[in-house]
């Protein structure tokens, strides 16, 4: 790797840690710049735009929450209830806290229409239904993604509950599942 891409592995990591503390919100490419300790024209350096920059930024952001969500998950695949009770108990660490609030409010904008945010939650969205697809048991191929892709709605539902002060009617929702 060439002092170039090594450099930019760094700045691409304190990016995350800037959007991870600060949210999107404080993620102007002043506060990006000033995180990473570099002019705005320096940060551009790196990157095309400031598209590419919170692309790539937001990249690594669900790299690390996979990472983390690979750690919490049972090893082998699993029923739908069994993966969904296990990672809303491990959506409770406060780890895990950031990464929920930057992609509830990622999604947010994506709602509005916003770009690159939109482009960049639906290709985090793919991974993550990917990534539960992996990770559930299932007849065949059509159905583990159909599961995954009901499994990444109902998590992110429990985790708007959360977000809105009812996290015990997310705690009841997942009781209720696991009791099917």
């Amino acid at each position: 790797m060439s002092i170039r891409e090594t450099r930019r592995e760094a700045v691409i990591d304190r990016l995350a840690d800037h959007i991870l503390q600060a949210g999107l919100s404080g993620s102007s490419l002043k506060a990006l710049a000033a995180a990473v300790g570099a002019s705005d024209r320096m940060l551009l350096y790196y990157f095309r735009n400031k598209d590419d920059l919170l692309t790539t930024a937001l990249g690594r952001i669900a790299e690390r929450l996979t990472r983390l969500l690979d750690a919490a998950a049972p090893p082998e695949p699993v029923p739908f209830e069994t993966l969904l009770a296990t990672l809303a108990a491990a959506m409770g660490d406060p780890a895990l806290k950031p990464y929920m609030e930057v992609w509830l409010e990622l999604v947010a904008a994506s709602a509005r229409g916003v770009e690159p945010h939109r482009t960049i939650s639906g290709a985090i969205a793919d991974g993550f239904i990917a990534w539960a697809a992996e990770h559930l048991v299932g007849e065949d191929a059509d159905q583990r993604q159909a599961q995954a892709a009901l499994f990444v709605a109902t998590l992110d539902g429990l985790m708007l509950l959360d977000a809105a002060g009812r996290s015990d009617a997310a705690a009841r929702a997942v009781g209720a599942i696991r009791a099917r």
